[in-house]
C-alpha cells in the first residue's frame, strides 16, 4: 500500500518503467561524484610487520622466569612508552614526517598525527591459550610514501624489539639485585640467631634438653662413689682415733720408763704418776674409737665426744710447760722413740693423709651431685627457652634458604635474559613495501556512491509516488470512496489514450476524476 492506494506487482512495475529515470540518474551521479572526490584525496600506503612472541627456550621447570606480568599488559605498556611524544619526536625529524605542516602545526599536533597513523593488533590464537597469553602482535604504519612508511614501521618494530630486551634484563637484574640485598640482611638475621644459640648453648651446656636422663645417671653414679666415699672417710677417722689412742699409750708409758724408779715399781709407779689429764684424754679416745664403730660422725655422742676430747687437748697444751726449742727438742724425742711407736706414728700420719683426699673427694662428688641436681631442676625453663630460639632460629634459617633458592633462579634468569634464551620477540614477517594505495580504494567507494545514489533515487522515487493523490485503477476508487462501484462513466475527449465502451478510466497525466455517481 502506498498512500491511498493499494499496489500489486504489476504496479510496481508500472511504477518503475515510469520512474526509472529519478532512480537512474542520482546512481549515476553517486558513482561519478565519489569517484571524482577520491581522486582528489592523496594515497596512503600502509607498512606492515608480524611479531610473534616466542617463549623461553629452557623449560619453565629448570629456570623460573623473573617476570610474570602478562605478554598482553607488557605489549600495552611498551606501546604506551612507544608512542609517547619522547620516542615519536626523533621519528619525526629522522624521517622528515609531515614536511608540508612543519611550522604551521605545533608539534604536540604532529605527534598526534603520527600516533595516529601507528596501529598495534594482537593477533588471536586459533586454540585455547592461557589467560593474558598473546602469540604475536602486528604493527602497521600508514603514510603517503611507501618506501617511507617502510622505514618508518622498521623503526617501530626495533623500537619494541629493544624495549623489550631492556625491560626484560632490567627486570632480571633489578630482582637480582633486590635479593640479593635481602639476602644480605636475612643473613645478618640468620648469624645473630646463630651466636644466640650459641651463647645459649654456652651458657646452659649439660643442661640442654634431652641430657635428662644422662644427668640422672650421672647422679646415680656420684651418689653410690659418694656413699662408698663417705664409708671409706668414717673407716679412716676411726683408724686415725684408734691408732691415736695407741699412740697416745705408748708414749705415757715410754715417757714414763724414761722418768726412773724401780725396776719392781716402776710400772705401778709410772702409772700412778701419769698425768690425769692425759689418762682422760686416753679413754676419751679409745671411747670414740668404739663409738665410731657403732654410728656416723653426725651421731649426737660421736660429735659431744668430739667437741670434749678438742677442748681436753686445748688443756693439756696449755698445762704443759714451755720448752726452748721445742722443735728440736721434739725431734730429738721422736728419734730416740721406740719402733713400735715410730710404726703407729707413720700409720697416724697415713690415716692423716687418707683422710684430707677422701674428704677432698667427698667435697668434690658433693659439688658434682649439686651440679646434676640443679641441672636437673632447672631442666623445664631451659627446655622453654631453647625451643624459643630454636624456633626462631629455623625461622630465620629457612627465610634464608628461601631467600638465597630464589636469588640463584635470578641470577640465572638474568644469565638467561642476556644470552638471549628467554621469552623474545620474533619478527615473522618485516615490514613490507606497500606495492598499491591502501586508502583510498576508488573501486570500493565508488562502488559504495553507485549503492549511495540508488538508495537516494528509490527514496525520491518512494516521495514522489505518495504525493500523487490520482487514481488509477477501480481498486483505487474503491479504496478511496470505502464503497463499491457498480458502474463508472470514462472521460471522452480527445486524448492520447483515449478508449471506448471499456468501462475503464483513462490513464495519462492530469487524469484527475471527479467522484464518480453511484447507482
Amino acid at each position: 500500500m502506498l498512500g491511498h492506494r493499494q499496489l500489486g506487482l504489476e504496479d510496481y512495475l508500472e511504477i518503475l518503467r515510469k520512474r526509472w529515470w529519478v532512480i537512474l540518474i542520482p546512481t549515476i551521479l553517486g558513482c561519478i561524484g565519489v569517484f571524482l572526490g577520491s581522486l582528489a584525496v592523496s594515497d596512503q600506503f600502509t607498512s606492515t610487520t608480524l611479531v610473534l612472541v616466542e617463549q623461553q627456550k629452557v623449560p619453565d621447570s629448570f629456570v623460573k622466569p623473573v617476570d610474570t606480568e602478562d605478554i598482553g599488559e607488557r605489549v600495552g605498556t611498551m606501546q604506551q612508552q612507544i608512542l609517547s611524544r619522547t620516542r615519536l619526536q626523533p621519528i619525526i625529524e629522522k624521517f622528515g614526517l609531515f614536511k608540508k605542516e612543519k611550522g604551521k602545526v605545533a608539534m604536540e599536533d604532529l605527534v598526534d598525527e603520527l600516533r595516529k597513523s601507528i596501529v598495534v593488533t594482537p593477533i588471536q590464537s586459533l586454540v585455547t591459550t592461557k589467560t593474558g597469553e598473546l602469540p604475536g602482535f602486528s604493527i602497521s604504519f600508514t603514510g603517503d610514501d611507501p618506501k617511507l612508511s617502510q622505514q618508518v614501521c622498521s623503526e617501530i618494530l626495533s623500537m619494541f624489539i629493544e624495549e623489550n630486551l631492556h625491560q626484560s634484563e632490567a627486570r632480571s637484574v633489578g630482582t637480582t639485585d633486590f635479593m640479593k640485598d635481602q639476602l644480605d640482611q636475612a643473613k645478618k638475621g640468620l648469624d645473630a640467631q646463630d651466636a644466640k644459640l650459641a651463647e645459649f648453648k654456652r651458657r646452659y651446656i649439660g643442661s640442654m634438653p634431652g641430657n635428662e636422663q644422662t644427668d640422672m645417671t650421672m647422679m646415680s653414679a656420684i651418689s653410690s662413689q659418694l656413699d662408698a666415699v663417705t664409708s671409706q672417710l668414717n673407716r679412716a677417722q676411726q683408724d686415725k682415733s684408734y691408732i691415736d689412742s695407741l699412740l697416745a699409750e705408748q708414749l705415757a708409758a715410754w715417757q714414763l720408763a724414761q722418768k726412773g724408779g724401780s725396776e719392781n715399781g716402776s710400772l705401778v709407779g709410772g702409772a700412778q704418776q701419769q698425768d690425769p689429764l692425759q689418762k682422760k684424754l686416753t679413754d676419751l679416745q679409745a671411747q670414740l674409737v668404739t663409738l665410731r664403730s657403732q654410728y656416723t660422725d653426725d651421731h649426737p655422742d660421736v660429735v659431744k665426744l668430739k667437741a670434749d676430747i678438742a677442748a681436753l687437748k686445748q688443756k693439756v697444751a696449755d698445762s704443759a710447760p714451755p720448752k726452748e726449742n721445742s722443735a728440736q727438742a721434739k725431734a730429738v724425742a721422736i728419734a730416740t722413740e721406740p719402733q713400735a711407736i715410730q710404726q703407729l706414728r707413720f700409720q697416724s700420719h697415713q690415716a692423716d693423709v687418707m683422710i684430707k683426699d677422701k674428704t677432698r673427694e667427698q667435697t668434690r662428688l658433693r659439688g658434682q651431685l649439686s651440679l646434676a641436681q640443679g641441672r636437673l631442676s632447672m631442666s623445664p625453663g631451659v627446655e622453654q627457652q631453647y625451643k624459643e630460639i630454636t624456633r626462631d632460629y629455623q625461622t630465620a634459617l629457612a627465610f634464608y634458604n628461601d631467600l638465597l633458592t630464589k636469588k640463584n633462579q635470578a641470577e640465572m634468569a638474568t644469565s638467561l635474559e642476556r644470552a638471549q634464551q628467554g621469552e623474545q620477540f620474533t619478527v615473522m614477517d618485516p615490514p613490507n613495501l606497500p606495492e598499491k594505495p591502501s586508502f583510498p580504494n576508488r573501486p570500493q567507494l565508488a562502488g559504495a556512491g553507485l549503492a549511495g545514489g540508488l538508495v537516494l533515487g528509490f527514496g525520491i522515487t518512494l516521495l514522489l509516488e505518495m504525493s500523487d493523490k490520482s487514481l488509477h485503477t477501480e481498486n483505487d476508487v474503491e479504496q478511496f470512496l470505502g464503497l463499491p462501484t457498480l458502474a463508472m462513466i470514462p472521460l471522452l475527449g480527445d486524448g492520447e489514450g483515449k478508449k471506448g465502451g471499456t468501462g475503464k478510466p483513462i490513464k495519462g497525466e492530469g487524469a484527475q476524476l471527479p467522484e464518480p455517481a453511484h447507482v
